[in-house]
């Protein structure tokens, strides 16, 4: 199996450790990434606050990129994976837009036929490669360690490609057949906020209480959005002030806890990446002691 790899902004900075660890999970199931030469940002959700056209145009280059080599693309940002998506079904309902993308990606030199179909990585990690290749990779049981699964909103809506819109379950299969105790958890599908929580503090800091409100038990959180991951571990002081009581709880993404569990080395989870230390985790998965 071979896709053509959009890492996109957040995990070439921000989010490196989901970066490491989703190539180091894929070469180790056996699916290689190749990255998408000269790819470009995808205009995320702010884009089409400015212009319409632009906020197409952006991921449809990339697009085209994918198209060149022959390859589907996975996006492992829920935000890059939308605006990737997006872009054929824009075209598909606006006839008009077509031709103007190709006005557009002509002067570039690159053309866009609308042949390449867009993948989350989880959806390729779930259905593609499957649970029961995950659990035959694993070398270290996750059995005790409790686990809440939060995809976000835009993991899996609004186009529900591969999974349902409310009660999602592709990423609670995946942590099963890793032998974890998946938390049940109403809130998987609502919103954190996303970079509201930079422009109306208030309101962010509610959303993301709300959430981690709802994960007492819980041994930590495992997400696919570096938005989410960021929101949810680096504002848990805010939150806990909000609450009024601690909120301690490491937010790890799935590839990090795959990493862990296919006992890959440390330099391929990253995990001092992570705000909330991760140490009760390790301990409770055995994880030797100053890996």
């Amino acid at each position: 199996m071979k896709y053509a790899y959009y890492p996109g902004c957040t995990l070439e900075t921000a989010a490196r450790e989901y970066d490491v660890s989703a190539r180091a999970v894929f070469r180790e199931l056996g699916a290689e990434l190749v990255p998408i030469p000269d790819w470009n940002c995808c205009g995320s959700s702010p884009a089409e606050s400015v212009d319409y056209l632009l906020s197409i145009a952006l991921p449809a280059r990339n697009l085209a990129l994918a198209e060149q080599m022959g390859l589907d693309i996975v996006a492992t940002c829920s935000s890059c994976y939308l605006s990737l998506f997006k872009v054929e079904k824009h075209c598909q309902r606006d006839p008009s837009l077509r031709p103007r993308l190709a006005e557009i990606l002509g002067a570039a030199g690159l053309t866009y036929r609308g042949t390449v179909r867009v993948r989350h990585m989880l959806d390729v990690i779930a259905n593609d490669i499957g649970p029961e290749k995950v659990q035959a990779r694993m070398r270290r049981s996750l059995r005790g360690l409790r686990v809440v699964p939060y995809y976000g909103c835009q993991t899996v809506r609004p186009f529900m490609e591969y999974d349902g819109p409310d009660l999602p379950e592709s990423m609670d299969r995946l942590l099963a057949a890793m032998e974890a105790d998946v938390v049940p958890y109403l809130y998987k599908t609502r919103c954190c906020g996303s970079i509201l929580i930079t422009s109306t503090k208030d309101v962010g800091i509610k959303l993301v209480s709300d959430l981690l409100a709802e994960t007492d038990g819980a041994d930590c959180v495992v997400t696919v959005c570096p938005l989410c991951q960021m929101n949810l571990d680096a504002y848990q002081a805010e939150v806990s002030r909000k609450l009024g009581r601690r909120v301690n709880i490491p937010v790890l993404y799935l590839t990090q806890l795959m990493a862990l569990a296919f006992d890959l080395p440390a330099q391929e989870i990253l995990l001092q990446k992570n705000i909330v230390s991760p140490r009760p985790v390790l301990e409770k998965i055995g994880w030797p002691a100053g890996s």
